[in-house]
């Protein structure tokens, strides 16, 4: 079996549809795909229709903006009720916090270039949740910066003083909710350097206490020389070992199933949760 469980559509930051998006994974071989968008569930019903048509199972979940010793992380949601208490108080708090967000850092930016928050806004697809990605391919198309990557490294690092934070709920909280609405979580890219600061090893302890299920370790942005160590760490807590490809369309170069997860690692994953595969 193939399985990559991590993707986006364009109801958070990546280019595709989901309904596009689930039929590119059947076309490109995948067995199995994840629907991860960033704090939204919006995109599973397309994502669902595309996948009883295509005959691709189709793992439903969400990728949750976290704190973690004071750096942000990314943990992964998956087969979850969305209808839990929790989950809605989070989406909705992040949303509000992201359309927030997005419009101060196109304030400041807006002091030192020709961009409005109509530019963002044009960008981003009905109802996706607004982020980062979305200013910068505005700043793309306005000619103010190469690619994506390049607005990242230069007007939307941390470092940059345009640079706005967003609210984010503590990483071992998150598990736990996550966990009592029926789902299993896992840490994406841990050693994302290129990211920006990473949480220290003990945070791996700490979140598998919390009831961890897995980490990413086969991720293009770990860098490689790092992954036997991090394999190591996740063996160590008997965590779960994920790879996957973090597809954004064009977005970013990632290409589904560039990186894969094993199947008995999905069975498990799978077992037990509130949401079934479809």
């Amino acid at each position: 079996m193939k399985i990559d469980l991590h993707t986006h559509s364009s109801c958070s930051d990546g280019t595709d549809h989901p309904y596009a998006l689930i039929t590119q994974a059947h076309q490109a071989g995948l067995d199995v795909v994840g629907l991860t968008d960033h704090d939204t569930v919006e995109g599973w019903v397309d994502a669902a229709i595309a996948a009883q048509e295509t005959g691709i199972k189709l793992v439903r979940g969400m990728e949750i903006t976290a704190r973690c010793h004071g750096t942000h992380v990314h943990i992964l949601g998956y087969l979850f009720n969305p209808g839990h208490p929790k989950i809605i108080d989070h989406i909705a708090k992040l949303q509000a916090s992201r359309h927030g967000r997005a419009r101060e850092i196109t304030q400041r930016l807006a002091e030192d270039y020709p961009i409005s928050f109509d530019d963002v806004v044009a960008h981003a697809a009905p109802g996706a949740v607004l982020g980062r990605p979305h200013i910068a391919d505005a700043l793309v198309t306005l000619g103010l910066v190469e690619s994506r990557s390049h607005a990242f490294e230069r007007l939307l690092a941390p470092s940059s003083p345009y640079y706005v934070s967003q609210y984010a709920p503590e990483a071992s909280d998150v598990v736990k909710f996550v966990g009592q609405a029926g789902g299993k979580t896992v840490w994406a890219h841990p050693h994302a350097s290129s990211r920006g600061n990473i949480a220290p090893d003990r945070a791996f302890e700490e979140l598998a206490d919390a009831g961890l299920f897995g980490v990413e370790v086969d991720h293009r942005d770990n860098p490689a020389d790092t992954r036997p160590a991090l394999a190591d760490i996740v063996k160590a807590y008997g965590l779960a070992r994920f790879g996957s490809s973090d597809f954004h369309g064009t977005g970013k170069p990632n290409q589904l199933g560039e990186h894969t997860t094993s199947a008995d690692v999905y069975f498990s994953l799978i077992d037990g949760t509130f949401a079934e595969v479809i």
